[in-house]
């Protein structure tokens, strides 16, 4: 085979599949097909044996590709020479793409063996099989186009009943998570508000004892101011001035409270505010001694049968920290009514406002103080403050109460957990402080317990 004549077969082959896929103008059929040829096409029942036949094919075949864009790729697998290199099999594998007037693309695969003879000085095709994967049912639609129209637009369809269906689902998605969210922050607004109840029951404790001092004195004061008179009209002058000194003292001690019930006001009201998220230098020594005392007013507004001894520990080289004060506050506000309540419930089984009591060795009538009998049991909760060797800030909260059981402690900083009766808790005040504290402040709030013998929290701050 000379490289002349096997260059002209590559040639006339690549033409002739070009004619078959409607590619390259027909006007001579007979310059590249054998008169006698027999050609068994890729859909059923496609075979032709004449030119006729063939120009029909190929005629019918630019009718269905008008307006679409068709192209090929071809990859030769076998080829053969026989009768002194005069007769050649081509076998190829064949990729036609086919571009639709709107953009979509479909494509197949298709093999195609030929058989050449040559004569006359040229190559000239007269037997040709081509075949797909699928089965082509009709020579109406030889390129598969319409099949692959009808299956397109049922995978549409399909994916149109499955986007109205995620949407829906969607959207009740998004309904339950509104819900959701609309729940969580009602929660929570109630748990601030139980906080605000506990605080605000404490300030009218508290507010009540500057307020006596206020008007103490100044009913003094307008006694003395009685007297000024009386000693003006005598004009006894020592006497005035000794009673305007006395005055002018009660004057100051009125001021000084009248700043304490202030400071207390504003106090409530910074609490009850949402955070603004700006730390500022706070006295923690001080914020803790407050709250400490807030606390257990606000409990003994609810039970004034309640008593438990409060002990402090404050270090005096800590000074000021930047924190939000009344986030922190917020904390220590509740570890602090959590200790009492603990110490209460170890005492009176039963909690707050009982209407009926429990006796244990620890605070039965008989027991206390004598022989082989246990101690009175005394509530105590002491809280304490410490900067640390590398710096950091600790308050901590202890109680001698019961402890916390080993079977909730991995639990009681989860949103919605508790261990309170129905009512008595919404199980958020130690997931909101443990969020304060890690997020708001980055700092840790960590827990030591011993189960009859009470808990301790711990925050700890950086300095």
């Amino acid at each position: 085979m000379t490289a002349e004549r096997e260059n002209l077969l590559n040639e006339t082959y690549q033409k002739i599949l070009r004619i078959g896929f409607a590619l390259e103008p027909t006007q001579d059929l007979k310059e590249y097909f054998s008169e006698k040829l027999y050609i068994i096409g890729t859909t059923k029942d496609e075979m032709i044996d004449t030119l006729q036949d063939l120009q029909q094919l190929i005629d019918r075949q630019k009718e269905q590709s008008a307006g679409m864009e068709v192209s090929f790729t071809t990859k030769e697998v076998d080829r053969q020479y026989y009768s002194q290199d005069t007769m050649a099999i081509v076998t190829h594998e064949i990729i036609a793409r086919i571009i639709i007037s709107d953009g979509q693309e479909t494509s197949f695969d298709m093999r195609s063996s030929g058989m050449l003879r040559f004569e006359d000085g040229k190559w000239k095709l007269f037997y040709w099989h081509a075949s797909k994967p699928e089965n082509v049912q009709s020579d109406e639609d030889t390129f598969g186009i319409n099949e692959w129209k009808q299956k397109n637009e049922e995978l549409e369809r399909l994916v149109a009943e499955r986007t109205a269906d995620l949407s829906k689902k969607n959207e009740e998605l998004k309904a339950t998570l509104d819900q959701l969210q609309a729940t969580q922050t009602q929660l929570i607004h109630s748990e601030k508000m139980a906080s605000l109840g506990e605080l605000t029951a404490g300030i009218a404790h508290e507010i009540q004892n500057p307020l006596n001092f206020v008007n103490n004195f100044s009913e003094i004061n307008k006694e003395l101011l009685a007297e000024m008179n009386e000693a003006i009209a005598g004009k006894d002058y020592e006497e005035v001035e000794a009673l305007a000194k006395d005055i002018t003292e009660n004057e100051e001690k009125i001021t000084h409270h009248g700043k304490r019930a202030d400071a207390i006001v504003k106090g409530m009201l910074q609490h009850s505010r949402s955070s603004n998220a700006i730390k500022e230098p706070t006295d923690i020594n001080q914020l803790a001694d407050e709250y400490l005392r807030l606390a257990y007013h606000g409990l003994r507004a609810k039970d004034k049968s309640f008593n438990a001894t409060m002990k402090t520990e404050f270090d005096e080289t800590i000074g000021k920290v930047n924190v939000i004060p009344q986030d922190i506050g917020r904390v220590i506000l509740n570890l602090l009514t959590n200790a009492f309540y603990a110490v209460n419930e170890r005492k009176n089984p039963g909690g707050f406002l009982s209407t009926s009591g429990s006796l244990n060795q620890s605070n039965a009538p008989g027991l206390e103080g004598k022989p082989g009998g246990l101690p009175e049991y005394e509530p105590t909760v002491t809280i304490k403050t410490l900067r640390t060797a590398g710096k950091e800030i600790q308050i901590s909260v202890s109680d001698n109460g019961g402890g916390i059981p080993r079977s909730t402690l991995d639990k009681i900083f989860q949103p919605f957990f508790t261990t309170k009766p129905t009512g008595q808790g919404t199980g958020l005040g130690l997931s909101m402080s443990n969020d304060i504290v890690t997020k708001g402040h980055g700092g840790t709030l960590s827990v030591k317990t011993n189960e009859g013998a009470g808990t301790t929290f711990t925050i700890t701050l950086p300095e």
